[in-house]
C-alpha cells in the first residue's frame, strides 16, 4: 500500500481441488440419508430410566392401575389374534376376544376356517384374561418360556392382525401396572375386573400400519430368543403403551383349563428389529399365529 489514497486489495487463497471434492460429496450422503425411508410410525418412546436392565419385579398391589374399556359389539363380528403352543391343536388367546361367543374360529385361509372350542370358563370371574383354544388339526408351536427372567427395557415383539389385517409392532418393557378391565359381552352383561400385566412402551410397527392396534389382541409377545413371554391383551394409543398378559397368566390359564405342556428349552426364530417383520411373516404363513374370529350370526 503506498500513499493515503490508495486502496487495499485482499486475495482469498484458492481452495484445493479435494476439499471441494469432499464437500460435495458429504452434501449428497446427507441428502440421501434424509430421504431414507423410516418403517418406524410412531415417535420414538421416552428415554428409559436408570432401572434398564434390572430383572422385572414381582406384582404387587400397589402397581399403578390403568383402566381400559374392552368390550365386543353386538352388531359386529369379533376377531383378534391366536397363536399355537403345541401341534395337537392347542392355542391362547385374549379371553375377552372369544367372550360369549358360540361359535369360534381360526382363519386358515381368506374364506377358509377351522372351528375352535374355547376352555370352559372358571367358577366366578377369570382371574386372567387368557383364553385356551383347542382345534382338530395343529399348527407348528411357538415356544414357551418357561421361567420369568424378563429385564426392564427388555425388547418385545407382537405378531398378528391388527385391523384385520397382517401387521407387527416391537415395543420395549416398562414394567408391572394393574390393569382395571371394564368389558360388556354380546348379552349385554358387564364385568369389572382388575389383573396385573405387563407394560410395554411402542418402539415400532411395520409400515402403512397406522391407527388403533385393534386386532392384535390375543397376540404373542416374543422376546428376542423367540419365546412367548407373554399375551397382548390391550393398548392404550395415547400413550403409546401395550398391555400383555404375564408369564404367570398363561400358566394359570393352562392350569384352568387342564393342560400340561412337557417342559422344554427349544428356542424359536432369532428376532430383531431388522427382521421381526419377516419372521412374523413367517409364523402366519405356517398358522403358527392365525386369526381368531367369531362366526356368531354368519
Amino acid at each position: 500500500m503506498t500513499g493515503a489514497g490508495a486502496h487495499q486489495h485482499w486475495h482469498f487463497p484458492r481452495l484445493p481441488d479435494w476439499l471441494i471434492y469432499a464437500v460435495i460429496v458429504a452434501a449428497l450422503v446427507l441428502a440421501a440419508l434424509g430421504r431414507r425411508e423410516n418403517a418406524d410410525a410412531p415417535p420414538a418412546p421416552p428415554p428409559l430410566s436408570s432401572e434398564e436392565g434390572r430383572l422385572l419385579p414381582s406384582a404387587s398391589t400397589f402397581a399403578p392401575q390403568v383402566v381400559v374399556k374392552v368390550s365386543a359389539d353386538p352388531g359386529g363380528p369379533m376377531s383378534g389374534s391366536a397363536f399355537s403352543i403345541s401341534p395337537t391343536g392347542v392355542w391362547l388367546t385374549a379371553r375377552h376376544v372369544v367372550a360369549g361367543c358360540h361359535k369360534v374360529a381360526l382363519m386358515e385361509a381368506p374364506g377358509k376356517a377351522a372351528a375352535a372350542m374355547v376352555s370352559s370358563e372358571p367358577a366366578g370371574a377369570p382371574a386372567t384374561d387368557v383364553a385356551v383354544l383347542t382345534t382338530e388339526g395343529g399348527a407348528p408351536a411357538l415356544p414357551l418360556a418357561q421361567s420369568g427372567g424378563l429385564r426392564l427395557g427388555e425388547r418385545g415383539f407382537h405378531p398378528g392382525f391388527p385391523q384385520a389385517r397382517a401387521g407387527e409392532v416391537t415395543t420395549r418393557l416398562l414394567g408391572r401396572q394393574t390393569l382395571e378391565f371394564r368389558a360388556r359381552s354380546k348379552a349385554g352383561q358387564r364385568t369389572v375386573r382388575s389383573e396385573s400385566v405387563l407394560s410395554w412402551a411402542e418402539a415400532g410397527r411395520t409400515g402403512g400400519l397406522h391407527g388403533d392396534l385393534a386386532g392384535l389382541s390375543g397376540a404373542p409377545v416374543l422376546d428376542a430368543r423367540g419365546r412367548v413371554v407373554g399375551v397382548t391383551l390391550a393398548e392404550a394409543p395415547r400413550r403409546g403403551r401395550i398391555y400383555s398378559a404375564s408369564f404367570d397368566a398363561i400358566h394359570q390359564a393352562l392350569q384352568q383349563a387342564r393342560i400340561t405342556l412337557l417342559p422344554t428349552t427349544q428356542l424359536g426364530d432369532q428376532v430383531s428389529v431388522e427382521n421381526y417383520g419377516r419372521v412374523a411373516d413367517d409364523l402366519r404363513r405356517d398358522l403358527s399365529v392365525a386369526q381368531v374370529v367369531c362366526l356368531d350370526g354368519q
